[in-house]
């Protein structure tokens, strides 16, 4: 019986490749900013950001209609309620989105409804730069019986999603027709957040 004896591949050459190799590779770590971890979750600044896009957050979030609260954390996730369109002047926006809204109408809601959302989501953890992804959307359009251009509307909201927080504003999500909403305004929306620790 023969004995086949196979070279080690294991040669100086090779071992120096894989050691530049590995090297490399744990270069990209929790420290770099623009990670998914740690604290530098951006290579930018939220809040500036938010400048740059006209985005006024206000002083204070809109107080609740009923008996909830805008915002509940545990652990690192925070779960936003419904929040609607409100206006820089406090009062809603209100209207059936395809009898007294367009679509285009119904999608500055939805943005209305994101600032909202981002007013309370700083209000609960001090400083947007923490947020490491938006994960979950659930969009209700107040709209007649035949719409059917629901997640255009919501489209609103998202799109401000991502402008804001880039690739981690990008989310799981929802858009369903609802045939009234409290007080009669065209959208609400909650979401849940994944922040720093």
């Amino acid at each position: 019986m023969k004995h086949i004896y196979y070279r080690s591949l294991a040669t100086p050459a090779l071992l120096i490749f894989l050691a530049f190799t590995l090297l490399a590779c744990g270069s990209n770590d929790a420290s770099q900013p623009g990670s998914d971890n740690g604290p530098d979750n951006y290579d930018y600044d939220v809040e500036e950001r938010l400048a740059e896009l006209g985005v006024d957050l206000g002083e204070e979030p809109t107080p609740p209609v009923a008996n909830y609260v805008p915002t509940v954390r545990t652990g690192t996730l925070i779960f936003l309620s419904g929040h609607g369109p409100d206006k820089p002047d406090g009062s809603q926006v209100i209207g059936k989105v395809g009898e007294d809204l367009s679509i285009e109408e119904g999608q500055q809601a939805a943005r209305l409804t994101g600032i909202s959302l981002l007013t309370s989501l700083k209000a609960e953890v001090g400083d947007l730069n923490k947020v490491k992804r938006v994960v979950k959307v659930f969009g209700m359009v107040n709209a007649t019986s035949d719409f059917t251009e629901h997640p255009q509307v919501i489209n609103g909201f998202s799109d401000l999603m991502v402008d804001v927080f880039g690739e981690k504003g990008k989310h799981a999500r929802a858009a369903v027709g609802m045939g009234s909403l409290p007080g009669n305004i065209p959208v609400e929306i909650d979401m849940i957040v994944e922040v720093d620790e």
